[in-house]
């Protein structure tokens, strides 16, 4: 009987993973992360996959559906603690996760903020949300409130540190460098901030302005907790 050989093209056809949405989004995450938004075609996606352009339209639609895809699944990364977790550590711990999801992710902030998702990754993400603060006690708009004010500083934060033009650990080198620009008889505060970051390298901290935030939420729902004065 004649032995029957396979090809090494063959046996890679035969052991690939079929494809499916999910490879088809983890493909396109890791090419985002990689290169930007930009590098994401569904010719590119076609070609790390290993596959023709035309079977990517049998799992994502086009390239929209791929962006809403993608967004969906760096949401989804976001860990928010559990019912049962007070809501003030269930918040920092929920704000925290954020802060880092979308810094592993730099191009995914403005992609989140510019769509309108309902994914089941951003649907989850928000019940749980909402949730916790409910449980904690706040009203359907105290807890609006409280996520939109929470938000704000998590995407502010964030897109500032991405946007900086040098890493937050060369503060103190860029810090001296620059120093000598400014002319400490015109501008004495600038050149006291600047000699002080230069000395110590200061880096700004997320959680400063989330502990405030928190700190704010828990005297308002407190005051409405007492009810009129």
């Amino acid at each position: 009987m004649a032995r029957q050989t396979t090809t090494s093209a063959e046996a890679g056809r035969t052991s690939r993973e079929p494809l499916s949405r999910e490879r088809a989004l983890a493909a396109a995450l890791t090419v985002a992360d990689a290169e930007g938004l930009g590098a994401v075609t569904m010719r590119r996606l076609a070609t790390e996959l290993g596959v023709e352009a035309m079977s990517l339209y049998h799992h994502v639609a086009n390239k929209d559906d791929v962006l809403d895809g993608i967004t969906d699944v760096v949401i989804g990364e976001i860990h928010v603690p559990p019912s049962g977790t007070p809501w003030r550590s269930a918040m920092r711990d929920r704000a925290i996760s954020a802060h880092q999801v979308l810094l592993a992710h730099p191009w995914s902030p403005m992609l989140i903020m510019s769509r309108f998702n309902i994914g089941p990754g951003m649907t989850g993400y928000l019940d749980a949300t909402l949730g916790r603060l409910r449980e904690g006690g706040f009203s359907i708009h105290g807890a609006l409130d409280a996520w939109h004010t929470l938000d704000s500083h998590i995407y502010g934060f964030t897109l500032q540190e991405l946007q900086l033009p040098f890493n937050a650990s060369d503060n103190a080198q860029v810090s001296a460098d620059v120093i000598d620009l400014f002319d400490p008889t015109r501008y004495p505060y600038v050149v006291e901030v600047v000699t002080e970051v230069s000395r110590t390298g200061r880096v700004e901290r997320f959680e400063f302005g989330l502990d405030l935030i928190l700190d704010g939420l828990e005297r308002d729902l407190a005051r409405q907790a007492a009810g009129p004065v």
